[in-house]
Parts: C-alpha cells; structure tokens; sequence
C-alpha cells in the first residue's frame, strides 16, 4: 500500500491543524481545525478534495483541530469520525460554542447540527485497537493513545494493512502536571508526525507553578484591584481550578499576605463550566494526586468560592461593578489568545485601570490581543476603542498545555523502534528548525521533514 502525508494545515504555524494519510485510493484526514491570528486569514472553506476521504479521526477538541468540522460536513464529507470518548463528548460542545461565534447560530441550529456530528461519532476508550475497513476491502487499525494536553486529547497510532505504524502526536502535553497523566512513548513507529510549538524553548519548572500563582495573586491583591486571567475553556482553565482549589486549601488565615477564604474566584464562561463538568465525568482520566483529593472530600474543580457566571447580562452587570468598585477578585475567562470571548469586555473595561493585573498563561498567536498584551504594547485597539494599557501584564509558562522541548525530546527518544521518517509540523519556523536539529541527534537514522523544507 502506498503511504503519503499531506498537509492541509499546520505544515508551519500552529493553528487550523489538517492532516491527511493517503492510503493508495483512500484517506484518512487526522484533525480539521480552524486558523486563528495571523493564520486566519486563510478561509474556512475547505480546499482540499475530500471524495476520498474515509473518515475523520480527531486528537483532541481544541477549536484548532476541531474548527472546521462545519465546512467538512458542507463540503460533502459523508464518513465516520472516530475519538476518543472523552474527546467524543467535548466535541459537540466546542462545536456548538464555535458555530454561535463564527455563524450566529442560535441553540435549535446548534442542537441540530450536533446531533448530526454525534450520529457520525465513533468514540473509542483509550490504548483499544479498532478496526476501520477501506473502501478498497483494505483493513487498518487505529488506536488512541493519552497526550497529556487536554482532557481526551491523544495521540493516534495508526497501523497499515502492511504492519507499518504511522503515528500523529496531535498536540502533547508537558509531563509532571497534577491534573492529567503524563504521555507515554509508542513502542514502535514507522512514521512519526508530531507537533513543534516550544521546539524551541523549555518551560519555567511545572513544580513551581502554583507557587508562582501565589506569589503574583498576592502580591496583586495588596495593591487592589481585579486579577484577570484569559484561559481557554478546555485544558487551562480547568488547571488553574485546580490550582486554585490547592492553595485556597492549604492556606492558613494568620500567616498569609491576603485571605484566600475570601477571595471571590469567577469563573466567567459558559463553555468552561460545561467542559469542567466533564473534567469532573471521567475524573478515572486524572492523576493519583487529582483522585486522592477527590477522596478525601475535596473538590477540586467545583470548590465554594468558585462562582460561574452564566447569562450574559450578569456578565456585563460583573464587568461594570469591578470598574466602579476596584473590589478584588480572580477572573478566569476566555478566550486564552483574548482573540474573542468576555475576557475581552473585562479587558476593554480594566485595562487603563493600574490596579488591574492579566495573567498570560498560554501561547499567543501572532495577530491577536494577547499577543499584543504579551509583548507589552502600551497602546492596542478593542473594539475600535484605542485604550492606553496601566494594568500589569504577567507571564507564566507552567501552564502551559503543550509539551516543551525537553518534553518533546523524551517523547521521541522514548521510542524503542524507528521512526525511519519524522515530519515536523504544528510550529513556527524557529521552533520547528531548532527541533528537527535535535531530532535528528537522537534519532541519526531518521529523516527529518519540516514544513519549511
């Protein structure tokens, strides 16, 4: 059997992730996800031809690698989509939020296209071999594998009628993190495609994480003010509940700079909350540390001082008072790049304020809010409102849901046999030249395609 990769996107960038194996006559698409920032310019539309395509198998729900479902669908695409069952029943609500964005759908729209994708839906538990039988009567397996990124993320090992194994990463999560467990290598792979987002870089410790939240909430709180932080509603939200939760815990009254019992923390979002209740669904996903919490009574990702904002109107009610008042509070929105969501509005209404902090926690693409913000632009336009930046703009890398180049690294390396041939994708041109120099270290004997080639 023939084997060709394609590339449909994220071959360089690290947003709208398609992927295409092409099996002689047939393929299999991994991932169809939208482009955001800079990369958004790039349509919607589907532009590659999909009478072909046999099924469509998913990593995870990042509206990166789900996004563009819609436009598949409407292109004709009549297949099977197989994830993973957590990924199975976050993708119905990613797909439903993106469609209210992107299109203005209302909820019957939304309620019936997502009983349409779950009708095409195949969820499929982790480490099982299914079996999916081409067109041509050729028979290829596929298995779904923890990444570590996000809840039901996975990397997909896919096995030819040959015995070939080709691998996709999807997008991987850093190891030592106390939510969900750490990814472990393929034993053996062939074809190996992963993804290159920090090739480049190396995270602040993930051990010190929490205690780097502490220290700038407290030290912001002294001053007043709302702390802002934009998350994505999938994945670091949930971690930094999580977190939370922990030093609310564990803090004592008398000895602490400001009183955690009282602190209100926001959780303005719809969506998160509805993904954090599935966190909380298959808690079987989490670590032992996460369980062992769970059983001594804790909760960890619904504790009281927790608070969930759900109509829009108490939204922008919240969003007016904490610009009047100044009180304190920790506000988790989305979305993480502030390229849309109600983090925006809080950050429109708080940002020439000084007491206000943001907390950036996550990459930033270029082309959006949050890349400005992070690069400390003084001056930036919302919502063709020109606003002069007091608040305090912080960054943390220990949140973030992607492996960095040492995680990478141990990835690869982790793997007993092959890869004969390594595409890297999914990262700017920096991070996947610097990867693909150390890949090739480790493994001599494998070729090394990037997307810049």
């Amino acid at each position: 059997m023939a084997v060709e990769i394609l590339h449909h996107g994220a071959k360089v960038g690290v947003t709208g992730s398609c992927h295409e194996i092409k099996l002689g006559q047939h393929g299999l698409l991994i991932d169809c996800g939208m482009f955001q920032g800079d990369e958004s310019k790039d349509a919607l539309d589907i532009d590659f031809p999909i009478e072909h395509i046999h099924a469509l198998l998913l990593t995870h729900s990042h509206i990166d690698h789900v996004g563009r479902i819609p436009w598949l669908l409407a292109a004709g695409f009549k297949g099977k989509i197989y994830a993973s069952e957590a990924t199975a029943a976050l993708l119905p609500l990613m797909l439903a939020d993106g469609l209210k964005i992107q299109l203005g759908f209302n909820q019957q729209q939304c309620d019936q296209f997502t009983l349409l994708v779950k009708s095409r839906l195949k969820a499929i538990p982790y480490d099982c071999w299914a079996q999916i039988i081409l067109p041509s009567g050729e028979l290829v397996k596929i298995r779904f594998r923890p990444a570590g990124h996000i809840l039901g993320s996975a990397y997909i090992e896919i096995m030819l009628s040959t015995g070939e194994i080709v691998v996709f990463s999807g997008d991987l999560g850093p190891c030592n993190t106390p939510l969900l467990v750490d990814p472990i290598s393929p034993e053996i792979v062939d074809t190996l495609i992963i993804e290159s987002t920090y090739g480049d870089q190396v995270h602040h410790g993930i051990e010190r994480r929490e205690a780097q939240l502490k220290e700038i909430i407290e030290r912001s709180l002294i001053d007043g003010g709302v702390i802002l932080i934009p998350a994505f509603s999938v994945g670091r939200t949930q971690e930094l509940l999580f977190d939370i939760e922990n030093i609310i815990a564990a803090s004592n009254v008398k000895n602490e700079a400001v009183n955690w019992q009282e602190i209100p923390v926001i959780l303005d979002s719809p969506l998160a909350g509805e993904i954090t209740a599935q966190y909380r669904n298959f808690k079987m996903l989490w670590t032992k540390e996460a369980k062992e919490r769970k059983q001594q009574g804790r909760h960890p990702l619904s504790f009281s001082q927790c608070i969930t904002i759900e109509l829009h109107s108490d939204h922008q009610a919240l969003v007016n008072r904490l610009k009047i008042s100044g009180e304190a509070a920790i506000v988790v929105a989305a979305s993480g790049m502030c390229a849309g969501g109600r983090i925006v509005n809080y950050l429109e209404a708080l940002l020439p304020d000084k007491r206000t902090d943001v907390i950036m926690i996550g990459y930033q693409a270029r082309g959006t809010l949050g890349r400005d913000l992070y690069s400390g632009k003084c001056v930036i336009t919302i919502n063709k409102t020109v606003i002069n930046v007091k608040a305090k703009i912080h960054t943390m890398s220990g949140y973030s849901a992607h492996a960095d180049q040492a995680d990478l690294l141990k990835f690869v390396g982790g793997i007993k046999q092959g890869p004969q041939t390594i595409h890297v994708v999914h990262g700017d041109k920096q991070a996947q030249l610097a990867f693909a120099e150390l890949l090739q270290q480790i493994k001599p004997q494998a070729k090394i395609v990037t997307g810049f080639s």
